[in-house]
């Protein structure tokens, strides 16, 4: 048996089974390497969308940094045998600047990379991250961070934008109706967890604020906003609220649309309200989609 020197790093490693490299015969460079993905002939069929998933990158919403979940795809044409998936990163990376800017016009120029990139028409993108922003306790006004999950996406045939949406997930307080209703006293409430997302007029420029909008829509019409810091002039003024403003996961998702409807740069939307119920073993839940005529 072969004695190794286990002093060194090479000798530990062989010594737990590590093998020199063999002498290969296939090419090691670049240009003299087979690309497989590059061949071109029949291949039946053209592909909508190819591409990758769970890429993690930094991101920038409204001047902070997080990480961005990315997922991106181009279209495949029918004579192409695959996509070349290293360019999607060199795509992303030449847009690069402490992060992608993760806003509508910047995904565009992404898309439009990674189109000329692939040498492809179409591609499309999604992406979430954590959206941070200034909340004030409701009386003593003290300030801190909220934090709502945003996710873009965004797709382009040519210079076309084919698919806009945003979808904002945030959590809110509801009471029980029900409960306010027979009980002598007291009512129980619970976290809501509501989901909207929405389809943006491709044609129509959106509102500054237009994250701000629909967040208010979905959190205003809830029982109680949460918020980061509450002292006890707040704690009394956020449980008063939300008695005086009971709520079923049905009267939730009807008066978030309510007031959605009335956004013209929205063409849709899908409402989700998901209460984790305080004194069941099971949640509540209720959607609603609707699609202007």
């Amino acid at each position: 048996m072969t004695e190794y020197d286990l002093s060194t790093r090479e000798g530990r490693w062989k010594h737990f089974g590590s093998v020199d490299p063999i002498e290969g015969t296939k090419p090691t460079t670049k240009d003299k390497m087979a690309d497989l993905q590059g061949t071109h002939k029949n291949y039946l069929f053209e592909i909508e969308e190819v591409g990758i998933k769970n890429l993690t990158y930094p991101v920038l919403i409204d001047g902070f940094q997080t990480a961005g979940d990315f997922s991106f795809s181009t279209s495949l044409n029918q004579d192409e045998k695959g996509i070349n998936m290293s360019r999607i990163l060199e795509s992303v990376e030449k847009h690069y600047d402490n992060g992608i800017k993760l806003e509508f016009d910047s995904l565009y120029q992404v898309l439009r990379s990674l189109q000329e990139r692939m040498n492809q028409n179409a591609a499309g993108v999604d992406v979430s991250g954590t959206w941070f922003y200034d909340r004030y306790s409701p009386k003593t006004n003290i300030k801190a961070l909220g934090h709502a999950d945003v996710t873009y996406g965004l797709a382009i045939e040519g210079e076309t934008t084919t698919r806009k949406e945003l979808t904002i997930q945030a959590a809110v307080t509801t009471l029980c109706p029900c409960s306010k209703e027979i009980s002598e006293y007291s009512a129980h409430n619970q976290r809501g967890i509501v989901t909207v997302k929405t389809y943006l007029n491709k044609d129509v420029d959106l509102d500054e604020n237009y994250k701000e909008l629909i967040l208010d829509a979905m959190e205003a019409n809830a029982s109680s906003i949460l918020y980061p810091i509450l002292k006890r002039p707040d704690e009394k003024s956020v449980t008063e609220r939300a008695y005086e403003n009971p709520r079923f996961v049905e009267d939730l998702i009807r008066l978030i649309a309510a007031d959605l409807v009335e956004f013209d740069w929205l063409d849709g939307f899908d409402i989700e309200c998901r209460n984790e119920e305080s004194i069941h073993q099971h949640d509540a839940f209720a959607k609603l989609k609707y699609r202007k005529p």
